[in-house]
């Protein structure tokens, strides 16, 4: 069982990188980057339990912070403390935890949200798709809220000047935007990808 879970986890941390450092993991959407690769933390979260999937979510993190860093857009200040934060001459270390914190949590959740989910819908085989897709919906939501909140909160002025935002009502509105548009497309994405990936992945496992 350990084996087979080291293996896993290897795997899961092998498509982290892969997405990262490639153009497969992150949607360039102009001022910011959509991300699938909190799909892998969730998958990873569910089968092999929490500590794993925040182990995932932390690479992760890592991997947002490096592509930030080598491969900056309008908002890899948020992201990364190499990148000078709009306005000013000098980068954050408020943006290691907009990009480590929200996937240490993306991490963690999913084991727990799945259980709930079971349990609030019956343990009956025929509503753990159910379960998984729900898991994934909410989890992707609860990530874009956790970054996109971070950002309005701990750089509230360079964000605005970012999305050329003149007050807190136009910066609340930007922050709905992201949230409905690829956040939305990101929980979706993940919602379907969860439900095709986790039950095979869970019976090999415990095979």
């Amino acid at each position: 069982m350990k084996l087979r879970e080291f293996t896993l986890t290897a795997i899961f941390l092998s498509i982290i990188l892969l997405f990262a450092f490639t153009p497969i993991g992150f949607i360039h959407l102009g001022f910011i980057r959509a991300t699938l690769i909190h799909i892998p933390v969730i998958i990873g979260s569910i089968v092999l339990g929490p500590k794993i999937g925040a182990f995932l979510g932390l690479a992760f993190g890592i991997t947002s912070v490096i592509t930030n860093t080598i491969a900056p857009t309008l908002m890899s200040f948020a992201f990364s403390p190499a990148i000078p934060v709009l306005g000013t001459s000098q980068g954050s270390f408020w943006a290691l935890v907009v990009a480590i914190v929200p996937r240490v949590i993306v991490g963690f959740i999913p084991f727990y949200l799945f259980k709930a989910f079971r349990k609030a819908l019956t343990k009956k085989q025929s509503n753990q798709k159910a379960s998984l897709m729900l898991t994934g919906l909410f989890t992707t939501f609860i990530h874009t809220f956790f970054v996109m909140g971070l950002i309005a909160l701990l750089f509230h002025d360079a964000y605005a000047k970012a999305v050329n935002a003149e007050s807190t009502g136009a910066i609340f509105t930007a922050v709905l935007t992201v949230f409905f548009t690829n956040g939305l497309a990101e929980a979706v994405v993940a919602a379907f990808v969860t439900v095709a990936v986790v039950p095979p992945l869970i019976k090999r496992k415990n095979y």
